[in-house]
């Protein structure tokens, strides 16, 4: 028997398909590469905006708020013609709204991953039942599926919330009052990400109690738009009663630095001059509202999440496969 041959037992050795926690993590990011980029390109098309209306998507709009105030605002906003998401206005105030829409559609987009590609399409395949009878456990496969997606959506999300505030904190007095501001004031913050986490959670266990891909991302879909629908202008016990709008902080200022009530003037440059006003300031003012609702909304979208975790556990057990038996 040549040297070859004799060498041949120890080239042919199985190898661990998943070996240990690094091999899970590369092929789980191997598998859904695709839905990977996807996210990154939702991440930095969000970000670019966002840090585009912090600076210079901001000048014009700035510019006519500097010679009008208020009512050069609105002027610029009305120019724009829409501040909805579907009809692609061009003005800061509708641009500003832009990010929080794709938010709404980023929820429940991770939600129907998560119970579709994440887990029922792989239990539909066999893929899964697979897995378990080698190197990976059912329970550190589940936690896997939890553990990466939730870490990935917690950093990207903060992220965006936070250069949200930024910007809204820079440049709030140059939107239009009314619902707009006060429902993207709620509904941005701490709840955002939990929302986030919420849909990882939920989804991964639609994926296990239904198994299968196309039901699985549907009901996750349809849940998580409600979730959504709930969020932002809502508060317990509030009935059918409208919200008040956030308040306002606006002045006129004087060649003196004074600041006097806002002559209402509009866009005329002469009654401007005739009440010898150079400038505005106008900021929403913080609500009282705002963190006892950011915090009650984290605090139940954090225990459903929990919730849902332990639940996704239990539901897995039943699946697993017995001691001296295949799947």
């Amino acid at each position: 028997m040549s040297t070859t041959t004799m060498n041949r037992p120890a080239e042919d050795t199985p190898r661990r398909t998943l070996p240990g926690a690094d091999g899970l993590v590369w092929t789980m990011g191997r598998l859904h590469r695709p839905s990977l980029w996807v996210w990154a390109a939702y991440t930095a098309l969000t970000v670019a905006l966002l840090l585009w209306l912090w600076g210079p998507g901001a000048n014009a709009a700035q510019k006519a708020f500097d010679a009008f105030g208020y009512s050069g605002a609105q002027d610029n906003a009305w120019g724009g013609k829409s501040v909805t998401f579907s009809a692609l206005g061009t003005s800061f105030d509708s641009l500003f709204y832009d990010p929080a829409t794709l938010i709404s559609i980023a929820a429940c987009a991770i939600a129907v991953f998560a119970a579709g590609p994440l887990i029922a399409r792989e239990l539909e395949s066999g893929t899964a039942q697979l897995a378990w009878t080698q190197s990976v456990t059912p329970a550190r496969w589940l936690a896997a599926k939890l553990v990466l997606p939730a870490v990935l959506v917690t950093a990207t999300t903060t992220l965006i919330v936070v250069l949200y505030r930024l910007v809204w904190d820079k440049n709030n007095h140059l939107l239009v009052a009314g619902i707009g501001p006060r429902s993207f004031n709620f509904s941005i913050g701490p709840a955002t990400v939990a929302t986030a986490l919420f849909a990882v959670a939920f989804g991964v266990l639609v994926g296990l109690l239904v198994r299968r891909t196309l039901p699985a991302v549907f009901i996750s879909g349809v849940a998580l738009y409600l979730v959504g629908a709930a969020r932002g202008n809502n508060w317990p016990f509030q009935g059918m009663r409208p919200q008040p709008e956030i308040p306002v902080h606006s002045k006129a200022i004087t060649s003196t630095g004074a600041q006097i009530s806002d002559p209402d003037c509009y866009l005329d440059k002469a009654c401007l001059a005739k009440h010898d006003v150079v400038g505005f300031t106008r900021s929403y003012l913080p609500s009282p509202d705002y963190w006892p609702r950011q915090l009650a909304e984290t605090g139940i979208l954090l225990a459903l999440t929990v919730l849902a975790v332990a639940a996704a556990f239990l539901v897995l057990r039943r699946h697993q496969p017995r001691k001296g038996h295949t799947v």
